[in-house]
């Protein structure tokens, strides 16, 4: 007598692209998801001194190849000497399903725009960077 067994092939969680990141490095937290329960993206920035929530066109998100996104906020405008901006490097992370999470190391950039008041009369460079490694994980949420 022969006998036969069948056996269930694993459950598979489907690969989806994270859309929520958590970072965190040298006294700076983001918190950043591409999407909301109103479909806008939200992000989150802590550091030392603040804690700034943004959303939607508040986000400027720029998708280049080969490197994922540059997504950006404004820290703060100084009328007549310039801004701050903080902009965080998002690669392309794959994860296991809803709830699935990655590690990520990335980095964020802090930008000084210098804009004096008379612009033609300002010589020499008018940005400046400050580069903070970030590290946190990545997972996919459902809005």
């Amino acid at each position: 007598m022969s006998g036969s067994t069948t056996s269930a092939a694993p459950i598979v969680p489907p690969i989806q692209t994270a859309n929520n990141f958590s970072l965190s490095g040298q006294g700076i937290h983001v918190d950043y998801s591409t999407t909301s329960f109103t479909g806008q993206p939200r992000l989150t920035y802590h550091d030392p001194a603040r804690t700034l929530s943004f959303v939607g066109d508040d986000i400027r998100v720029v998708d280049v190849p080969d490197l994922g996104s540059i997504v950006s906020v404004t820290l703060n405008i100084t009328v007549d000497v310039g801004s701050t901006t903080f902009s965080v490097l998002i690669p392309h992370v794959a994860v296991s399903g809803i709830g699935g999470s990655a590690h990520v190391a990335t980095d964020g950039i802090t930008t000084m725009h210098r804009t004096p008041f008379a612009p033609q009369a300002f010589l020499g460079q008018r940005e400046v960077y400050h580069v903070t490694h970030l590290t946190g994980t990545a997972n996919f949420i459902v809005a």
